[in-house]
């Protein structure tokens, strides 16, 4: 189809925004960070600045004509410093210039003073002086503290999870254009359209109406382009509307890197509890979160990483505690898992523990614990159309656990200086937005009477496929081609009041938007139908094939034929639709509800090798059988659960953000923070969908597929730590984030 992305991205030509140069008198953007991560402006003079040769002019806090405000959730985010700064990276002061060049030059020569302040990186320290961004959260099941007399076995500790930086392929950028009738076009690499549309507003005091925000598409994002986009379209915007000229801001890599948030660092404490048999009677885990030096979406990814503090397993008395913590490192922001890979990773590390404590596998305590249809969650929902052993159970048979465990057995005991590990990695993830008033969607369907149709919708593409997924969608409902039809770019003006494309929830709520409208088109087309074939009703008569069928079968009226006739009769061959997600609903006050539509479940297997004498690590295979619904489209799919398998690998092995005692990022460029490559990879992924596995709640009956494979890079984690057991069977093991090949061969040389 060569309305695909795929094609033009073949052929070099698909835009992003730094590839929109053609706008007539183009000025360029660049900011000045704070060097420091706490202090007081004292001093801050940019007339110098002002001076050099391109400079169009330098923007200040005091000349921002709104509020200098640009928090989403909680208003504790400047956009300009103004008084003090709380981070390394925050922006102060902005240059615009004739290019970019320029702009970057001129930074040079603004004065800025600050007076330096204590720098509080550690979230366990913020927490324990009451830097937090909201009060703590609990989410309670059962009775915990009834329960630790009946344990047979208790196990406590502390596990602690590193951050990761997004890198996406495109940096933040946005493009901001004076229109007429004071008006605003903002080209923005955003995953939130509706929300950079609100903030500009805000910030420049202008009615929503007068500002539209489009995006043609994103090159990568994770999540990382959801709230922290938001800051360099303002920027932009703000001068574009300032100096009545277009107005480009992109971020180099290293600007990126330094500038903006990444996943959510935490420090976790935990005990788990159970019986003589290996059932989890009790789970308390504390989650100490290090937000940054301002809130961004940091409330809403604890709440879903205390809605995944359970992950697949029954656990009949749960207390899980939150603390939201402030730090004066760049605000952390949304990342694949939002939250829930933290969660997930310290109870299988209870498990792996606890398993060690009973004399068991880990994968047998897993099996013992899954969840069951029924089963009631820490946050009051039942769980529905459960899958969690069917697919442990499918993955165990399809790789033959027991073959894998002997052939790792074998292994080891013929190799002195290598030694291999394997583990099980069980997954249940809910689908929708934990904030029940984001799960709905709008979208807007024009059939052209030469038959071609357009689709425009709230989702954003950022090579994840949703566009692809929802022309399926509008090609299935209309019964034509796909060849006919287009996506449009996504923008405020076509689709108002969008929700951001994230959650996994883009396909869900967009394809929903789009199915109803093309169903409403459609109505309108078979009545055209049955008039023209002399029927009293349309009963019988079906749009398949670019064909209308009666009784099953083709008649003469094609798709072609009647677009024209339907046009001719004055029938309305457009459609806007909404669709909201039915029967969520979270009460906040008891912690309590039903806040996902459905949840996705699955199983991994993971082997991995460990070279002693190097203390290097390698991932030999993730194999896992994926419950994605009857897929929209398998290949997409595929693509994204083998991606967010890599990417869950480099979060728990490889990629360490690393920061100096003043709060100053280290891994800053791509030669110091390393991500997987083709060499890193595993050598064999399989992913092998669930067969037979309809899911009634989602569009044609698919499931979101997005975060969910993430989850099965964390096995690789601890088949890592099951290799290095079978070096050191006694040696305490480390259960900390990411597993380095440094931390490797440092724990295999300690005595």
């Amino acid at each position: 189809m060569k309305q695909n992305d795929v094609f033009f991205h073949g052929r070099g030509e698909t835009l992003f925004v730094d590839d929109l140069a053609t706008f007539s008198g183009l000025l360029h953007a660049a900011v000045l960070p704070s060097p420091l991560a706490h202090g007081r402006i004292r001093r801050l003079d940019v007339a110098a600045a002002a001076r050099r040769p391109g400079v169009a002019a330098v923007f200040t806090a005091r000349d921002i004509p709104g509020d200098n405000q640009i928090g989403g959730i909680i208003l504790d985010e400047p956009l300009l410093a103004d008084n003090e700064v709380h981070y390394a990276g925050q922006p102060v002061a902005l240059v615009v210039a004739g290019t970019a060049r320029q702009a970057r030059q001129a930074l040079a020569a603004i004065v800025l003073e600050i007076e330096e302040l204590p720098a509080l990186l550690d979230p366990r320290q913020a927490a324990a002086r009451g830097l937090l961004i909201a009060p703590p959260r609990a989410f309670v099941l059962g009775d915990v503290d009834k329960a630790w007399p009946l344990c047979a076995h208790v196990v406590r500790g502390r596990v602690d999870s590193g951050g990761q930086e997004h890198v996406y392929l495109e940096t933040q950028a946005a493009v901001a254009v004076p229109g007429e009738k004071d008006s605003l076009r903002v080209i923005s690499a955003t995953q939130s359209p509706s929300a950079v549309q609100r903030i500009i507003a805000r910030v420049l005091g202008l009615p929503m109406s007068q500002v539209a925000v489009e995006v043609y598409r994103l090159g990568g994002a994770f999540g990382g382009k959801e709230d922290q986009a938001t800051a360099w379209a303002v920027l932009a915007a703000l001068a574009a509307r300032a100096l009545r000229r277009p107005v480009k801001l992109v971020l180099e890599r290293r600007e990126d890197m330094r500038f903006t948030g990444k996943r959510h660092p935490y420090s976790s404490d935990f005990a788990i509890g159970l019986d003589g048999t290996g059932r989890i009677l009790a789970y308390e885990v504390t989650f100490y979160q290090n937000a940054g030096a301002a809130a961004d979406l940091s409330t809403a990814i604890l709440e879903r990483t205390l809605f995944h503090a359970g992950n697949s397993y029954r656990i009949p008395n749960v207390r899980a505690s939150g603390i939201s913590c402030r730090t004066n490192l760049p605000p952390f922001t949304a990342f694949r898992g939002f939250g829930g890979p933290q969660a997930m990773f310290v109870l299988e590390a209870a498990l792996f523990q606890a398993a060690e404590k009973m004399g068991l596998a880990p994968a047998e305590l897993q099996r013992r614990n899954l969840l069951a249809e029924g089963d009631e969650l820490p946050y009051g929902q039942k769980v529905k159309n459960c899958r969690a052993q069917r697919c442990f159970d499918e993955a165990v048979a399809a790789f033959d656990l027991d073959a894998g465990r002997e052939r790792v057995r074998a292994f080891n005991q013929a190799n002195a200086f290598c030694k291999k590990g394997l583990a099980l990695m069980p997954v249940c993830f809910g689908i929708s937005f934990t904030s029940s008033h984001l799960n709905q969607a709008g979208a807007l369907v024009h059939v052209y009477t030469d038959g071609s149709v357009s689709v425009s919708t709230g989702a954003v593409e950022m090579g994840q496929g949703v566009n692809s997924k929802i022309l399926l969608v509008a090609a299935r409902t209309l019964g034509i081609a796909s060849r006919r039809l287009r996506m449009e770019s996504t923008c405020t003006r076509r689709v108002a009041n969008t929700s951001p494309t994230a959650a996994s929830t883009g396909a869900d709520l967009n394809g929903k938007a789009v199915e109803r409208a093309c169903l409403e088109i459609r109505g309108r087309l078979l009545e055209v139908a049955a008039a023209a074939l002399s029927r009293d009703s349309v009963a019988g008569l079906e749009l398949r094939q670019e064909s209308v069928y009666l009784a099953g079968k083709k008649t003469d009226l094609t798709w072609e034929k009647l677009v024209p006739a339907a046009y001719m009769a004055r029938v309305n061959l457009s459609a806007q639709a909404h669709y909201a997600t039915p029967g969520i609903h979270f009460d906040r006050t008891r912690e309590k509800g039903e806040p996902f539509a459905y949840h996705v479940y699955g199983t991994a297997l993971v082997e991995a090798t460990i070279d002693g004498l190097r203390g290097t690590a390698t991932v030999d295979s993730v194999r896992a059988v994926h419950d994605a619904g009857s897929s929209l489209n398998p290949l997409v799919d595929r693509g994204q659960a083998e991606g967010g398998i890599v990417q869950g690998i480099g979060w728990m092995t490889l990629e360490e953000l690393l920061y100096a005692g003043d709060g100053q990022l280290l891994t800053d460029t791509l030669s110091t923070y390393k991500i997987p490559d083709i060499r890193s990879a595993p050598p064999e992924i399989e992913v092998r969908f669930l067969e037979d596995a309809a899911n009634p709640a989602a569009v044609l009956n698919s499931k979101a597929v997005g975060e969910p494979p993430f989850m099965y890079g964390i096995g690789a984690y601890f088949a890592l730590l099951a290799a290095l057991r079978a070096f050191r069977p006694h040696k305490p093991l480390p259960f900390s984030s990411p597993l380095t090949n440094e931390k490797i061969l440092a724990w295999l040389e300690e005595e």
